[in-house]
C-alpha cells in the first residue's frame, strides 16, 4: 500500500485523536477514588536495614529541596561503596565463576522515567548507572557487556569489585559446597527432591561445620569472620538494598541495587533490575521494592502488585501481605517448600504511610527489620507472615524443617 505524506499526516492525526479519546475515557472521576489524596506531613525515606547508616544523607537532600531520586541514590550508594557490605557493589559475593555481577533499577516519580542494568561487571555504582541509562538514553534496560560499555563511555571508572574477603569466602564455598549449587531442578519444579535426611542429621551438620572451620583457617579467613563466612556458604545470601522516598510535595522515587545471589550461575538476573518486580514507583500511588528470593518475586511482579493493591485501596501493610500470599499460593501453601523461600517488601504510599513486611520473622534475637527516616532515623520490625526463620538455599541435610506458623 502506497502511503503519501498527506495520508500519513491524516492517519497520524486520526490516531492521535483516538488516543486522546481513549485517555479521556480512562480518566473518569471514579477511577481515582482509591488514590491517596493527602500529601505527607513530612518527607519519608524507607529502606532495607543495610541502608540505615546512610538515611541522613538522603534526608539532607530532601531537606534542602533536592530531587527525590537523588535522595534515594545518597542512601543506596553507601552500601555499594562499602567493601565490608558483601550484599551489593564493591565486595559483593561473586557468582560460581568467582566474578561479581551487579544489577539495579530505578524509577523517578515526577517524570515517570525508569532505568535498569543487569549482569554488570567492573562498575561499582550500578544504581547510578541505571539512573544514567534513564537520563541519557531512549532505553530503559541495558545488560551485560552493553551496559558496561555504556558505563565506561559515560565516565564510570573500571574497578575490581572482588575483595580478598569475598574471594576467600567463594573459595570456602568452592571447596566444600560447590555440588550444592543453583544447577538442577528448582524448588518449583515437579522434579525437585528434598535432601535425604536419613541418619543423625544434627551430627552430620556439626561435622560439616567443623570441617569448614578448619578449611577456613587454612584458607586464611580471619578468625572473627570465619563463622560469618561459613554462614554465607551454607545459606547463600541474596544481598540487596531497596529505598523509596516521598517528599512534602508528594513527589516519589525508588531504586534497588544488588550483587544478586551468592554463587549464582553467570548471567543470572534476579528481580532487582526488573521494573515492577524488584522496584516500582507510581507517582499517583506509591513506591515499593523487595529483597529476598528474586525468582519468586519475579513470578508475582511483587513491587507492581503492591502498588496496584494500594491503588485499589489497600493499606501498605495489606498490599504487601497480599503479595507474600501470592508467593505462598504458588507453592500451594506447602510448608516443606516455603521453609526455603524468603522475601521482604518495603512499601511507601504517596501520603507518607509505610510498612515493611516479610515472609519469615527471623529468630527472636534478630527479628527482620527495616530502616525509616521521617526526620527521626530508626529501625522498625517488619510484620511477618510466618513466625520463624527460613532455611535458605540450597536444601541440604542437617537443617530442621518446621511447619510454618502464620501470624494471626
Amino acid at each position: 500500500m502506497k502511503v503519501t505524506r498527506r495520508g500519513f499526516i491524516a492517519t497520524t492525526a486520526i490516531g492521535g485523536a483516538s488516543l486522546a479519546l481513549d485517555l479521556k475515557a480512562q480518566s473518569k472521576p471514579g477511577r481515582a477514588a482509591a488514590l491517596p489524596s493527602a500529601l505527607p506531613k513530612k518527607a519519608v525515606i524507607i529502606s532495607a536495614a543495610n541502608g540505615y547508616n546512610y538515611l541522613d544523607r538522603g534526608y539532607a537532600v530532601l531537606s534542602s529541596g533536592g530531587d527525590t531520586l537523588d535522595a534515594v541514590m545518597q542512601v543506596i550508594t553507601g552500601p555499594e561503596d562499602d567493601p565490608n557490605d558483601d550484599s551489593v557493589g564493591l565486595g559483593g559475593l561473586p557468582n560460581e565463576d568467582c566474578v561479581v555481577e551487579l544489577d539495579a533499577c530505578c524509577m523517578h516519580g515526577p517524570t515517570r522515567m525508569a532505568g535498569s542494568v543487569a549482569g554488570v561487571r567492573d562498575i561499582k555504582n550500578v544504581s547510578l548507572l541505571a539512573k544514567t541509562v534513564m537520563e541519557h538514553t531512549g532505553h530503559v534496560m541495558l545488560v551485560g557487556e552493553g551496559a558496561q560499555k555504556f558505563g565506561f563511555l559515560m565516565g564510570f571508572p573500571k574497578e575490581n569489585l572482588l575483595t580478598e574477603r569475598s574471594r576467600k569466602t567463594w573459595q570456602l564455598w568452592r571447596e566444600t559446597m560447590s555440588n550444592d549449587d543453583w544447577w538442577g531442578p528448582g524448588l518449583a519444579s515437579p522434579k525437585f527432591k528434598f535432601p535425604d535426611t536419613a541418619g543423625n542429621v544434627s551430627e552430620f551438620y556439626d561435622e560439616r561445620i567443623e570441617r569448614m572451620e578448619k578449611l577456613a583457617e587454612k584458607i586464611g579467613i580471619a578468625p572473627e569472620f570465619r563463622m560469618a563466612a561459613i554462614e554465607r556458604v551454607l545459606n547463600p545470601p541474596s544481598g540487596t538494598i531497596h529505598c523509596s522516598v516521598v517528599n512534602e510535595k508528594g513527589e516519589m522515587s525508588g531504586a534497588t541495587t544488588t550483587s544478586g545471589l551468592a554463587w549464582k550461575l553467570a548471567g543470572r538476573a534476579g528481580d532487582s533490575p526488573i521494573i515492577g518486580a524488584g522496584s516500582y514507583t507510581d507517582q499517583d500511588v506509591g513506591s515499593a521494592g523487595a529483597t529476598g528470593n528474586g525468582e519468586e518475586n519475579i513470578k508475582v511482579c511483587g513491587a507492581h502488585t503492591i502498588v496496584e493493591n494500594m491503588r485499589r485501596g489497600m493499606s501498605p501493610q495489606e498490599a504487601g501481605m497480599d503479595a507474600l500470599k501470592r508467593i505462598v499460593r504458588n507453592y500451594e501453601g506447602t510448608p516443606e517448600k516455603l521453609q526455603y523461600v524468603d522475601m521482604s517488601y518495603y512499601i511507601l504510599r504517596k501520603d507518607g504511610a509505610y510498612a515493611g513486611v516479610c515472609m519469615w520473622s527471623g529468630p527472636p534475637e534478630h527479628p527482620r527489620r527495616f530502616a525509616v527516616n521521617d526526620g527521626t532515623k530508626r529501625y522498625e520490625n517488619a510484620v511477618a507472615l510466618y513466625q520463624g526463620q527460613s532455611l535458605g538455599w540450597p536444601p541440604m541435610p542437617g537443617r530442621k524443617r518446621l511447619a510454618p506458623k502464620q501470624k494471626k
